[in-house]
């Protein structure tokens, strides 16, 4: 299990804002990354974020495009 994971639990009965407050945390906290709403029977469900991790290739720190 990836150690930056936080599992959370949002309770069912809270309005349908919560779950736009945890997308835009989420968007807010990526540099670079997705985030996945996951729906079932028209209710969001789940929501996953995916982090990347980018280096600068060598052109790129010569200034060079790729």
């Amino acid at each position: 299990m990836n150690p930056k994971t936080t599992d959370r639990i949002v309770p069912i009965n809270g309005s349908n804002s919560d779950w736009l407050e945890v997308v835009r945390t989420k968007v807010e906290a990526l540099r670079f990354g997705s985030v996945q709403i996951i729906v079932h029977d028209g209710r969001v469900t789940q929501i996953e974020a995916l982090e990347k991790t980018r280096f600068n290739s060598p052109r790129e720190e010569n200034g060079q495009s790729i």
